[in-house]
């Protein structure tokens, strides 16, 4: 289709299909509740993390607030144990503060290792 967005091909970072991360909320640069990336997100949101109320905290500090409902944006607002396509390098910094949430290795996309390391995303690793 002539302008759709570019999208990188959907490999995890173990090397296999890319597993969908959440559609409630749905969740992913693409919205298509996966953690699909390509060049047009700057963010690299490509980490499919289970949120912690620690790490809510630290982004709504940082100023990303992702805990408060916005309607007008047709956001309800993340709580503990809901799952998102986090940026890579925010995934990153949570670690190096010590409030890094689990990761869905299967969903989380191969361009992540770009940024972060797959030795510490295995310390994280929440996959069966």
């Amino acid at each position: 289709m002539p302008g759709a967005p570019v999208r990188f091909p959907s490999i995890n970072v173990l090397g296999g299909p890319l597993d969908p991360c959440s559609q409630d909320p749905v969740t992913g640069f693409f919205r298509n509740g996966c953690c699909d990336t390509g060049p047009m997100d700057r963010g690299a949101h490509t980490v499919c993390a289970q949120m912690t109320a620690e790490f809510l905290a630290m982004s709504k500090y940082l100023g990303n607030d992702l805990s408060t409902p916005r309607p007008e944006f047709g956001f309800a607002g993340l709580k503990p144990g809901d799952r998102l396509c986090l940026c890579a390098a925010r995934f990153l910094q949570a670690h190096e503060e010590g409030v890094a949430p689990r990761v869905f290795l299967r969903a989380t996309h191969q361009a992540t290792l770009e940024i972060v390391p797959l030795e510490i995303l295995l310390r994280y690793a929440a996959d069966d």
